[in-house]
């Protein structure tokens, strides 16, 4: 499943309707409420404020409105947008301004599906990727070694008489550090293993 970490703006014309989607990111229902509340009293004069949103590691939590919109036409696409590219704990609010033409039932999901799809082609996406976090206290001689491990990723050290490191590395990597600690001399009795953690992980 995908997120995204900040807000994302587009705007399409279609048939002289102006169709305004925002992407958020999303963490509860709260999250959605307090935001729909924001964006409903800045658009208060637009026609529709049309919503979808996805919540949860499994998509666990779907809603969907077409707020005044014919049945199926705005929400239930917008929604399925967001299914179909994998994301999650997102919220996709399309405000339309109606320009005069009627679009049909068709246009209109069209309209709304493309709005969504617009956005997310602005948008960094990030993946979770499950890790395995720990410490080491080495040496000097050491430290120059545990840097040039590709897949370890140091978020923090000390130096005193020796290096403390802290960071982490995939889940499935983590016993190999102790191999690698052998092969290179270090006692591998100095790693300690600080518990798995997930992370985001940007893809694009």
């Amino acid at each position: 499943m995908y997120r995204i970490n900040e807000e994302i703006e587009n705007t399409i014309i279609i048939q002289k309707s102006e169709f305004i989607t925002h992407l958020y990111r999303v963490n509860s229902q709260d999250d959605v409420i307090n935001i729909l509340s924001l964006v409903k009293k800045k658009y208060y004069d637009a026609t529709h404020n049309c919503y979808a949103y996805i919540i949860g590691d499994n998509q666990d939590i779907q809603k969907a409105s077409d707020d005044g919109e014919p049945a199926k036409t705005a929400g239930a696409p917008m929604l399925d947008v967001l299914k179909k590219n994998n994301m999650t704990n997102i919220l996709a609010i399309t405000t339309r301004y109606f320009g005069g033409i009627l679009l049909g039932a068709g246009g209109l999901v069209r309209a709304y599906s493309e709005s969504v799809s617009e956005a997310l082609k602005k948008a960094v996406l990030y993946d979770i990727s499950y890790v395995n976090k720990f410490k080491i206290t080495l040496s000097y001689s050491g430290y120059n070694t545990i840097i040039n491990i590709p897949y370890i990723n140091i978020t923090d050290t000390s130096f005193t008489n020796e290096v403390i490191v802290v960071g982490y590395c995939d889940s499935l990597k983590f016993e190999n550090i102790k191999d690698d600690l052998y092969k290179n001399k270090i006692n591998p009795d100095s790693l300690i293993d600080l518990g798995k953690d997930y992370i985001e992980v940007k893809i694009s």
